[in-house]
């Protein structure tokens, strides 16, 4: 019956009502109309140590192309051959009609690269964290998280309806104290880490988490995106650093950071992969990865498994302390490697500049790119509020003559902006 017929039409809100008073959209507006908006900068090359970029030259230190593979011949080579071989497009899962034999063989590499029984690959880096997660956990499990954990980690933790009990950055006596109270909650438990976190660049204390999880009975997955083709003699990532690679239960991974292409991967026992192969929906559900990007992917794993490849890991880790410590010299608050009790500083890729307040770090950002330098803005809800930094990262590529020519252009827009004294 209609409202005509004498029945009272209740109207439902509007669900597009709280767009147009969303903070953060008003946020984003208010830097579009002074050309202070950070993202969806548009790049005109390859994403090399110097790109262009608008129009103009700058210096990179915004990508996660960390050994430099995006620029390699025989990436390239491999994503053509690819493309000729089996076409633009699968147009279908893996679960149905689009596994090829690539997918196979990268599946091999990576596993025997990760020192694992088995591996997954997933076409992005945020399914395989949300499959994962939602495929492994239920309601009656719990998942202690670092509170700086990748957003996909939460989004699949969530997707599972498992309790969640999140943990403050690097604290590990919250996390003991964490791990106590979940073992009362009926289920399984699962501890949830980045091995090195994305926008701090720190490393998480692995050796001591571990030794949690087997106190407590919990078992842990490691987020290895950016450790991967970084940290570790073979590139394995934070696990290998802590030589604890073949204790931890699962390992994730990406292609989009140094493997130079798009895509993620679990690594762990064959069983609980064989598992998520007929159970997780982001997997099942999802076509597969292009031709392209999965023989990028593979030369780019067989790269790092050489003996190249550990000079490319050396070589970004050698590019980022020099960076930090002239950024150091220069006056600015810089995020340094991680120091654990007994042992070496430990350096990443990621070298953020601390900045503060979200205005201030998005005008610096603006200032540094007008001059010559890219790096990225990380503003509230990346960072805690009041936490806004430049994250900036090098590669294998940069030449000391590319960080220097970026320390003189921080230096210069720091004393210009007032940054420092």
């Amino acid at each position: 019956m209609s409202a005509a017929q004498g029945v009272t039409v209740v109207r439902a809100p509007d669900l597009f009502e709280r767009v147009e008073h969303d903070e953060r959209v008003e946020q984003f507006e208010l830097a579009r109309a002074q050309d202070l908006v950070p993202y969806f900068r548009e790049l005109e090359s390859e994403p090399g140590p110097v790109v262009r970029m608008e129009g103009a030259e700058r210096v990179m230190l915004g990508s996660n192309n960390y050994c430099s593979l995006t620029e390699d011949p025989r990436v390239k080579r491999a994503a053509h051959d690819a493309v000729d071989m089996y076409g633009t497009g699968l147009t279908g899962s893996r679960f149905m009609n689009g596994s090829i034999p690539l997918h196979s063989e990268l599946e091999h590499e990576i596993a025997e690269w990760m020192d694992a029984e088995a591996v997954v690959v997933y076409t992005a880096g945020y399914l395989a964290n949300v499959g994962c997660l939602s495929t492994l956990l239920t309601p009656r499990d719990t998942v202690v998280a670092d509170v700086a954990d990748h957003a996909s980690v939460l989004e699949g933790v969530s997707s599972s309806h498992a309790k969640l009990r999140p943990v403050r950055h690097a604290r590990m006596d919250r996390l003991e104290d964490t791990l106590r109270r979940a073992t009362s909650d009926g289920g399984g438990v699962l501890v949830v880490v980045d091995g090195v976190f994305s926008m701090e660049g720190d490393v998480c204390d692995l050796e001591r988490v571990l030794e949690l999880c087997r106190t407590y009975g919990a078992r842990l997955l490691v987020d290895e995106a950016h450790g991967l083709g970084v940290l570790g003699e073979r590139g394995q990532g934070a696990c290998e650093h802590f030589g604890i690679e073949r204790d931890v239960d699962l390992r994730m991974g990406t292609f989009s950071k140094t493997l130079a292409s798009c895509g993620g991967f679990i690594a762990g026992p064959r069983a609980v992969v064989d598992y998520l192969r007929v159970h997780s929906r982001a997997f099942i559900f999802t076509a597969a990865s292009v031709p392209a990007a999965l023989g990028a992917a593979l030369a780019a794993v067989k790269i790092c498994r050489s003996d190249e490849g550990r000079e490319l890991f050396a070589r970004v880790r050698s590019n980022a302390a020099y960076l930090q410590r002239g950024l150091e010299d220069i006056g600015y608050r810089v995020i340094g490697p991680t120091r654990l009790p007994g042992r070496e500083p430990i350096v990443s890729a990621i070298v953020p500049v601390v900045v503060g307040d979200d205005w201030d770090a998005v005008r610096l950002w603006r200032a540094l790119y007008d001059a010559g330098v890219y790096t990225n803005a990380a503003v509230f809800p990346a960072v805690d509020r009041g936490s806004a930094l430049l994250r900036s990262s090098v590669m294998a590529s940069h030449k000391r003559d590319h960080l220097d020519r970026a320390l003189e252009l921080f230096e210069r827009v720091g004393r210009s902006e007032g940054v420092l004294g």
